[in-house]
């Protein structure tokens, strides 16, 4: 399985995704402040796996702390929370999971746990959400695989893969849980601009497996479903909505209105962290706006003229009329989402 992110006696290690196709290189985040600028500069992206870092910063910044003390421990951890909290906006998976690792700092500084087992312990919870993050994938993967035909055409959007994950996907978990039972799929990834996720990551993912993979622009999606060359979208989700609005990477909302008007079924994957009850639908879900050089640059060359303004909003929401169904690794969602999903997230896991 592809190593998204890894946690070891040096540090964080984790892929460079900005480098590929072209180069796999590992970098080693050795501070939260380094742990945090990798999320923010996108040397890691996809909301479980900004997750997951997060955890891991953290678990970093207690382990290289110099406190005695439980107090001053405390005041540091709190405070990296805050760096790490900065780091993206949009993604809730990233404040799940440290509202998951304060729950556990204070129940062990509650119980009256010293400095060095309050280290294990964070540690302990670092590894334990990367290691459910990549079982929820799975579990997704088997649950998505149900939806997937016999021979299956699948168009993707961005990158919902290993890569954006803890390991193994949840858009691609159920490609490769489909495959994995004998399913016939080809996939069609779209290019995803402007920071290319589908073209540079989704291709270079599948390819790897040996699944049948077709790179196409964004804008050949609407007459490639014309011409009955697709017959369901999947996609992943930064955040979803009580209500089932989804806000994923920008061009989703194109892909997901296309999807409508041509009959496609159009599914969202994605774990129960990713899902915000209290968030009653997508108008309130903040958009990040991103740096305008991911626009107006490939590489070091400029592709338009600098008197343009130009912008650059990181995702967009997809309405829930337009999601035939939500797959969670505790099961599917149908409309009316209030209810479903809510059902999954209160379900015993």
């Amino acid at each position: 399985m592809l190593p998204t992110i890894e946690w070891n006696d040096e540090g964080v290690v984790m892929i460079d995704q900005r480098k590929l196709p072209g180069a796999e290189v590992y970098v080693t985040c050795k501070s939260p402040k380094e742990v945090a600028r990798a999320i923010k500069t996108m040397v890691i992206r996809g909301a479980p796996a900004i997750g997951v870092a997060a955890a891991m910063g953290l678990a970093l910044g207690v382990r290289s702390s110099k406190a005695t003390g439980t107090q001053k421990l405390a005041t540091e951890f709190y405070r990296v929370c805050e760096v790490m909290a900065a780091t993206r906006p949009t993604a809730v998976n990233l404040f799940w999971a440290i509202d998951r690792m304060k729950r556990v700092f204070a129940e062990s500084a509650g119980a009256g746990q010293s400095v060095d087992q309050i280290k294990v312990r964070l540690e302990s919870e670092a590894r334990m959400i990367h290691d459910e993050d990549v079982a929820s994938c799975r579990a997704m993967g088997a649950h998505g695989a149900t939806l997937v035909p016999e021979t299956a055409r699948v168009l993707t959007h961005c990158n919902a893969g290993a890569l954006a994950t803890a390991g193994y996907g949840t858009a691609l978990g159920v490609i490769r849980g489909a495959v994995e039972l004998g399913k016939k799929v080809v996939v069609m990834a779209d290019e995803t601009r402007p920071f290319l996720q589908g073209a540079r990551l989704t291709a270079w993912e599948l390819t790897r497996d040996g699944i049948d993979t077709t790179v196409i622009t964004d804008n050949m999606s609407g007459a490639i479903m014309r011409a009955g060359e697709i017959d369901l979208v999947v996609v992943g989700a930064d955040r979803i909505a009580a209500n089932g609005d989804v806000a994923n990477k920008i061009g989703t909302y194109t892909v997901a209105v296309l999807a409508k008007e041509h009959g496609i079924p159009f599914y969202v994957a994605a774990p129960i962290s990713t899902i915000d009850l209290a968030t009653p639908d997508g108008s309130t879900i903040p958009i990040e706006e991103r740096n305008a050089r991911e626009v107006t640059h490939v590489g070091p060359t400029r592709i338009t003229p600098a008197a343009a303004h130009v912008r650059n909003p990181a995702f967009d929401v997809t309405p829930n009329r337009y999601v035939t169904a939500i797959i969670t690794e505790r099961g599917i969602a149908r409309a009316p989402y209030f209810v479903s999903l809510k059902d999954l997230v209160t379900l015993e896991p």
